[in-house]
């Protein structure tokens, strides 16, 4: 998956000459926790809900609110923003912003495209709807992991019996790490018929593959399911 298929090109932004007082009602009218900022029409820095926290006062209690707010009026956004931010771009693939994230410990990256312009804002829960769509967990399918032998074309078979049994393959992922040398564990989400049928598939295809386990899909009985 491209990063610009999930991110969000609706942007909000701000010059960095902005007051920081404005720059926090745009936040909050908006509902955002982060601003683009520009300067001479390209991307300087990043304003988060946490650079407005870091630049305000400590001791707000003892400050007069007129002067607060006189404070926050004076106060641009390229004094209290993220100069040079993290950026990845429209082309690079989601997995590799996932792991920007993870590794940064940030949670919104801008996006730019071939001439550096600021084109999207990618978020971490952009990236989870991404991973979530990936796995088609929302369809109502069936993960199935087996323990294979790490050879050549056991995939390809077992793609193949799968189909003969009127499985829509929906993906397939291979990992070694958690895997006995020689072996690879092969998790494939599939679509199926008649899931009413599950527990009579999965004894068909254990005649000749091990299945590690199995699980079908549902989404109805998450926590807070039952709430409006």
């Amino acid at each position: 998956m491209l990063i610009k298929e999930w991110m969000s090109k609706d942007l909000v932004i701000v010059d960095e000459n902005t007051s920081l007082m404005r720059a926090t009602r745009i936040m909050k009218e908006n509902d955002i926790r982060r601003l683009p900022v520009l300067g001479s029409g390209k991307l300087v820095g990043i304003l988060s809900d946490r650079d407005v926290k870091d630049a305000s006062p400590s001791k707000m209690t003892a400050m007069d609110i007129h002067e607060f707010y006189y404070f926050l009026s004076e106060m641009k956004v390229k004094d209290a923003m993220t100069p040079a931010p993290l950026t990845l771009h429209q082309d690079d693939l989601m997995e590799r912003a996932a792991i920007l994230m993870l590794r940064s410990k940030i949670s919104g990256v801008p996006v730019l495209d071939e001439s550096g312009n600021l084109v999207g804002l990618l978020s971490s829960t952009d990236v989870v709807r991404g991973f979530i769509h990936s796995t088609g967990i929302d369809e109502g399918t069936v993960l199935i992991v087996f323990n294979m032998q790490d050879e050549p074309g056991a995939v390809t078979g077992l793609v193949k019996m799968l189909r003969q049994n009127k499985a829509s393959v929906i993906g397939v992922r291979t990992s070694f790490r958690d895997a006995q040398k020689g072996m690879k564990k092969v998790a494939i989400r599939v679509n199926l018929a008649d899931t009413e049928k599950l527990d009579e598939f999965i004894a068909t295809l254990s005649d000749d593959y091990e299945v590690v386990y199995y699980v079908l899909d549902r989404l109805d009985n998450l926590p807070g399911s039952d709430i409006a």
